[in-house]
């Protein structure tokens, strides 16, 4: 930490609170990786928008690191699984409101934003407290197949399944609760995955994170962990995001992918000449609309209400 002193106290405990995310998360997803790799990945997909120009075979100092919400899926992971805890009873119906509103916002504006997810992780930590840790990693199955599965973006995954059939490792980096995202790597085939990472104690969760959310900095602190502690070189590495939030992460690599970008992320990714890949295009555009079975009629409102919020801001 001799290194930070230069920085305010404020600046450095934010920069603290990323460094130990990023830590927590990359020894957690070291330790599900040891798991995942005993299964069998599935077969490739269909990749219909062509064959992606990386990466090199046989590098085994290389890996592949992806962003989840919006550049492997369809929406925020988090809503998708806040959605499957109310059809558990979990909480309460002004709970799914909120996080319909979430999730229509997520997907009118297609980027994060802070004040939102930070309201979707205190509700998730709220509601999780006092269950145990692999209650929800098994009702994470059952939500990937109910909400998730179907919004997997095939372009995306055909460019991970590249990574895989290379020889090398593939992992999510996602402000998603590890668990969860472990859950949605294992059912891709990949490696593993970085998450944020709740506390637990004799695997009960206590409704506090290690650290802070995994994300913007926090992101790129547990894919240096991780590419330190298995030996690979940033600078063979890909990454792939669609939100200029992880332009830290991005950055780090040097094979990085605008995938599905925001425009401040666009605008960035070809001021520096880094590739692109879109797939909101054509017949998939149909698919990012709000799902119709989203229960309750919440999301309706709470699309209305976004719309129109939309309309008065432009």
């Amino acid at each position: 930490m001799a290194a930070l002193g230069w920085l305010t106290p404020r600046r450095r405990s934010a920069t603290a609170r990323s460094v130990l995310a990023g830590e927590a998360s990359a020894e957690a997803a070291r330790k599900s990786s040891q798991e995942l790799e005993e299964q069998v990945p599935p077969p490739a997909a269909d990749d219909a928008a062509g064959e992606p120009e990386f990466p090199v075979v046989g590098d085994d100092k290389a890996a592949a690191f992806f962003d989840l919400d919006n550049t492997v899926m369809q929406g925020a992971a988090i809503f998708h699984f806040g959605r499957g805890l109310y059809k558990r009873k979990f909480f309460q119906r002004r709970e799914l409101t909120r996080f319909a509103w979430q999730q229509a916002w997520f997907r009118l504006a297609g980027v994060e934003d802070p004040e939102h997810m930070q309201d979707a992780r205190d509700s998730a930590l709220s509601i999780v407290k006092g269950h145990r840790v692999s209650e929800l990693m098994s009702i994470g199955e059952e939500i990937y197949d109910e909400y998730m599965a179907e919004r997997i973006w095939p372009g995306t995954r055909a460019l991970a399944q590249a990574h895989l059939d290379a020889g090398q490792k593939v992992w999510l980096v996602t402000a998603a609760p590890v668990e969860i995202a472990t859950v949605i790597a294992r059912r891709l085939g990949l490696t593993g995955a970085l998450g944020t990472v709740a506390e637990s104690i004799g695997g009960v969760y206590t409704g506090k994170l290690v650290g802070e959310p995994l994300h913007g900095p926090a992101k790129a602190e547990a894919v240096r962990a991780l590419a330190s502690a298995e030996g690979l070189e940033l600078g063979r590495c890909a990454a792939y995001s669609d939100s200029h939030n992880d332009i830290p992460m991005l950055s780090l690599v040097g094979h990085p992918y605008a995938i599905n970008p925001d425009a401040k992320l666009r605008k960035y990714a070809r001021e520096r000449e880094w590739r692109l890949r879109d797939y909101r295009t054509g017949r998939k555009a149909a698919k990012v609309g709000i799902p119709a079975a989203a229960g309750v009629g919440a999301v309706a409102g709470g699309t209305a209400a976004a719309i129109a919020l939309h309309r008065r801001r432009r």
